[in-house]
């Protein structure tokens, strides 16, 4: 059994002996099972939820409510949610409600947490390996060094700048990852998008406020060739990845970018190049597979096309654009990945995983990445009210596992495994 974890007004963290923890999937509140929940892994943050009470079950089984501290009278309290690390993915949201007529909560992907014993868990599943992105790797004492030293090397290039902002102020892993010289590192090279979707996290919109900003420039093909092949050359496990939350939709920007890959495997044939897109802008796609793309990250909230269309709002494409776009990079040997933002209680609807397991199969996509979608439960939840249940994401995990055998489940891109020469 799991008890209820609250903050105080201090901002502690305490639990609520008599109140047993509910989750929330969907619209629903929720008692957590046992496979929905693991002991609160290393590198998760436990916040306090902006606005928001908790809620949980009393003695009688009964919903209860609560704003006023237990332990110190007449003081308030707050919910209580965890931020995981990269490689958990999250099956319950927090049960809690809004004590405050306006404003969203920030785009954070708050997940249930409670207490059993003495110890705190949360309501997540392991789903790839963290290593790489454990906090401890991130926002070291050196960093600013590193990143000074860089600036120096490349004082003209503009991407290295928004890159420096990324990592100072964003804490953008995949920002400080080019400093680092390690694994997989961002390159911004695009501004505008093609889709606005619903918790778009670059650009604020619908009284959404997105945690960062675009860049605000069209970088040279030097300064993507510049950066880009230092990376792959120099950095152990390297991927450089276009398509960043600090931007649009790098397909847009196909003509430069396919210029740049060809330059890029001029200079060497290690590492990985990577696109995270939506796939949509089907000529850009092809122009960046035929000039050497390794693999293709496809960002689909849902394959059911009518809910595709509500959350990403497509401009000047369709669902069917993104079809043809998947199909053509698995003709030029890409290796593609379907980026599925989950939420607990609409990802596992019966519905919808027979829909994604119909278009992993018709395209033979090689990985499927499970990526916590970040966003206001009551805003999200507008525009997808259902009474369809969730099976839950373990259940859905599962049997993604049995129904897809060959194909990788994961939280992240990988390198692409190849034989290449430097």
């Amino acid at each position: 059994m799991f008890f209820t974890l609250y903050a105080n007004y201090k901002g502690e963290v305490l639990d609520h002996p008599n109140i047993r923890m509910l989750g929330r999937s969907g619209q629903e509140w929720v008692v957590p099972r046992e496979d929905e929940m693991i002991p609160l892994p290393k590198g998760s943050s436990l916040v306090m939820i902006p606005q928001h009470i908790p809620v949980g079950l009393n003695e009688h089984e009964r919903l209860a409510y609560f704003e006023i501290d237990p332990v110190e009278e007449g003081q308030r309290v707050y919910a209580v949610g965890a931020l995981l690390p990269q490689g958990f993915t999250r099956t319950l949201l927090p049960a809690c409600v809004s004590s405050h007529s306006e404003g969203n909560l920030p785009m954070l992907g708050y997940a249930a947490v409670g207490l059993k014993g003495d110890r705190i868990y949360v309501a997540a599943v392991k789903s790839d390996e963290h290593r790489k992105w454990h906090p401890v790797h991130y926002n070291t004492e050196g960093l600013p060094a590193k990143i000074e030293k860089m600036l120096r090397k490349y004082p003209a290039n503009r991407i290295l700048k928004q890159l420096a902002r990324c990592s100072l102020e964003y804490s953008c892993y995949t920002a400080q990852n080019i400093f680092y010289q390690r694994w997989e590192a961002g390159i911004p090279t695009f501004g505008r998008c093609n889709a606005k979707c619903i918790g778009c996290i670059s650009e604020s919109r619908g009284g959404i406020v997105s945690p960062q900003s675009r860049i605000d420039f069209v970088p040279s093909v030097a300064e993507i060739v510049e950066l880009a092949a230092n990376h792959l050359i120099k950095a152990k496990e390297a991927i450089v990845s276009f398509g960043q939350g600090c931007e649009g939709e790098p397909s847009l920007n196909a003509r430069n970018l396919s210029k740049a890959i060809v330059k890029i495997r001029e200079k060497t044939g290690r590492g990985t190049v990577n696109m995270n897109s939506n796939a949509g802008y089907t000529e850009g796609i092809k122009l960046v597979c035929d000039a050497g793309l390794d693999s293709l990250r496809v960002t689909i909230f849902s394959c059911n096309e009518s809910n595709y269309s509500r959350y990403h709002c497509p401009v000047n494409y369709t669902f069917d654009d993104v079809r043809k776009s998947v199909s053509y990079a698995k003709s030029k040997g890409v290796v593609v990945a379907v980026n599925i933002l989950t939420f607990p209680g609409f990802t596992d609807r019966e519905e919808e995983i027979e829909s994604l397991l119909r278009f992993i199969n018709e395209y033979e996509i090689d990985m499927i990445q499970l990526r916590n979608l970040n966003i206001d439960p009551e805003v999200l939840m507008r525009y997808f009210e259902s009474d369809a249940l969730g099976i839950g994401i373990p259940h859905f995990i599962e049997i993604l596992k049995k129904e897809l055998p060959r194909v990788k489940i994961g939280s992240y891109t990988h390198p692409v495994s190849k034989k290449t020469t430097s």
